[in-house]
């Protein structure tokens, strides 16, 4: 029995991907009409984000799109990771730690999740997309 590729990513750069580097580089997803998102994300070169967008973030990630439980490293501050999750966090605020500029990834790591904005503020990455889980409903 067959299986539908186009509703589950099996291997990176199976829908593309996109090289970014140095400040200000961007992939901006979050436009109405865009069908795919971020899946992953490999550091080539020690990195910093300046934006780090989490897929739909509506009442919090995912949760326009039916996966309400759903959270990734992110600048998002509102990730509950306590409710969601039945996780303890460091944090008085019982969410994950918000990447800010500051945070550098180094060379040689995967940041898996779902993005649909991705900014460097230094470094060199390459963004694997996929589709969104909503790409036949959008213009």
């Amino acid at each position: 029995m067959g299986m539908n590729s186009t509703d589950t990513a099996y291997n990176f750069g199976q829908f593309g991907s996109t090289y970014l580097t140095g400040d200000g580089a961007k992939l901006d997803l979050d436009g109405a009409t865009a069908k795919y998102h971020v899946c992953a994300i490999t550091i080539t070169e020690a990195a910093t984000f300046e934006t780090l967008g989490a897929l739909d973030l509506g009442p919090g990630p995912g949760k326009d799109l039916g996966m309400g439980n759903t959270h990734f490293v992110s600048d998002d501050d509102t990730q509950t990771l306590d409710t969601d999750w039945g996780a303890e966090t460091a944090l008085g605020d019982d969410d994950g730690v918000v990447v800010t500029p500051s945070h550098e990834f180094p060379a040689g790591i995967t940041l898996y999740g779902m993005w649909d904005n991705v900014e460097l503020n230094s470094g060199a990455v390459i963004c694997y997309v996929a589709p969104r889980p909503d790409y036949r409903t959008r213009a």
